[in-house]
């Protein structure tokens, strides 16, 4: 599979909005026509069933920082110089060698996946558009079976816990599914809460990743 391909491809996009959104004097937010092929991310959290995509919260930083913030969510909180809990944590997911890599990016986009459909709004149509785009992108075949699979699969945050293999990719799954809902959606709300507790996750931690995931 090629999961770190896609998933590195939607960082670099997410980079280059922050940065023209930035050197333009503007927030970062919402912006379809700036998507990929306007379509991967703007199909996860855009419908074309009518709902506002004025509501929906991409957080384009977050995403494109998101092993960095993710780490300096949690060194906030820890006291200096205490190596050995650093060790335990894990690596952020850019200083991972491409084998592990590829593993962190296939769980990140798996909960990026099961975040936009948290409030049962993506119909067949909206499943066969996002499996195009992220094809675009450059999917293979197996990529693409795996993609079909996640956007039918039950959700299921403690499935999606079990294949977190450290602190920090919990965080980082965390993070990146802040950078997909919209917090004023109560079923997307409830499912960060969900994923939350289900990858034991400090709730100071997560406060912190949301006020990183929200920062212009």
């Amino acid at each position: 599979m090629n999961a770190q391909k896609i998933l590195s491809q939607l960082m670099k996009q997410a980079s280059k909005h922050t940065s023209s959104s930035s050197s333009a004097g503007k927030k970062s937010g919402f912006d379809v026509s700036s998507l990929v092929g306007s379509g991967a991310l703007g199909m996860l959290i855009g419908s074309k069933r009518g709902r506002s995509m004025a509501g929906k919260g991409l957080k384009y930083g977050a995403l494109a920082g998101l092993g960095a913030l993710a780490w300096k969510a949690w060194q906030a909180h820890q006291s200096s110089g205490d190596t050995a809990s650093t060790e335990r944590e894990g690596q952020p997911l850019e200083q991972l060698g491409d084998n592990e890599q590829e593993r962190r990016s296939r769980v990140i986009l798996k909960a990026m996946i099961a975040a936009a459909r948290a409030d049962g709004h993506i119909d067949a149509e909206e499943r066969a558009a996002l499996t195009e785009q992220i094809d675009a992108l450059g999917a293979d075949d197996e990529l693409h079976a795996w993609v079909e699979q996640q956007m039918s699969a039950p959700l299921d945050a403690d499935a999606l816990a079990q294949d977190v293999d450290s602190p920090q990719a919990a965080r980082e799954v965390y993070l990146a599914s802040v950078a997909i809902i919209d917090e004023q959606n109560a079923m997307e709300r409830a499912w960060l809460d969900q994923l939350r507790t289900a990858l034991s996750l400090d709730d100071a931690v997560c406060q912190t990743l949301e006020r990183e995931a929200r920062a212009d």
